[in-house]
């Protein structure tokens, strides 16, 4: 009976949509936190069609293999995260050779691939979620220079990023509102940067026991006039999917849809989550 607690334990915060830190198959960060001493897992595939990438000036069709993330409870009301990427490849449809750094590509044939890049980050939740007023927290995340400019996947750059979270339940929806900015360096000069308007707005609803269906819109905004810096261009995606929990695992699933000129056309993510309890919290 004993070695079932775990299990029942992880099961429950599966299935109730506030305990779930993260949001799988969405982006849009959830204002609460991971319980005191668990793990929260979380593995996927994503398929992206049309991925543009204008600093590279490398479009293909990108598939996603072994996106992760780790939620580690370290209070009642903090968690450290990690997630990644554990390969990015890309089948090359077109190149642009007057791209900023198309001249840096290391790529023979018409597929390339690299390491996605690594964010660290925490979220602290400053307010609980109560009668008439939703769950509050903050969120600071910097993304590490992974990926190489060589393969035309990555910036080798250092991003930081902060926002504000917004949560709560209404009969058997969850709303979550994301609202903050990011510090995107130029790539290519190295000399400025461009501060951009992140935002994400999802909602859950519980349509049976252990079964949601899910919807979100997240993206960010160029705040500079005129043309932004390469690499740093608005972006929104919206995502359509469902979640299924069954025992200690959420198995989940989403259709995307870009929205702006530089985003996918379309793609899918399929992945799991699993919560257990990891360490103890002194």
């Amino acid at each position: 009976m004993m070695r079932c607690i775990p299990f029942l334990v992880a099961s429950i915060l599966l299935a109730a949509v506030p305990a779930a830190g993260q949001s799988r198959p969405l982006v849009t960060e959830d204002a609460e936190t991971v319980p005191a001493g668990y793990v929260l897992f979380e593995a996927g595939i994503d398929v992206e069609r049309g991925r543009t990438y204008p600093l590279s000036g490398l479009t293909g069709n990108l598939t996603r293999i072994g996106t992760f993330g780790f939620s580690f409870g370290v209070s009642s009301i903090a968690e450290i995260q990690l997630d990644g990427v554990l390969r990015d490849q890309l089948s090359i449809t077109d190149r642009d050779p007057n791209a900023p750094l198309a001249h840096m590509l290391d790529i023979t044939g018409d597929s390339t691939g690299d390491f996605g890049d690594l964010r660290i980050g925490t979220k602290v939740r400053f307010v609980q979620e109560g009668v008439g007023r939703p769950a509050l927290a903050v969120r600071f995340s910097t993304k590490l220079p992974n990926a190489g400019n060589e393969s035309g996947l990555g910036h080798d750059t250092t991003d930081f990023h902060f926002g504000l979270l917004l949560a709560k339940t209404i009969e058997s929806v969850r709303f979550v509102g994301n609202a903050g900015f990011a510090i995107l360096p130029d790539a290519v000069r190295g000399d400025r940067q461009n501060d951009v308007f992140e935002y994400g707005l999802s909602v859950a609803r519980a349509v049976r026991p252990g079964v949601e269906l899910v919807g979100e819109m997240n993206g960010r905004i160029n705040t500079r006039s005129g043309e932004a810096i390469p690499g740093t261009e608005s972006r929104s995606m919206l995502r359509l999917g469902a979640r299924a929990t069954h025992g200690a695992v959420r198995v989940d699933g989403a259709f995307l849809i870009g929205v702006t000129e530089h985003d996918p056309s379309w793609g899918f993510s399929t992945g799991l989550t699993w919560v257990f309890r990891g360490f103890t919290v002194p």
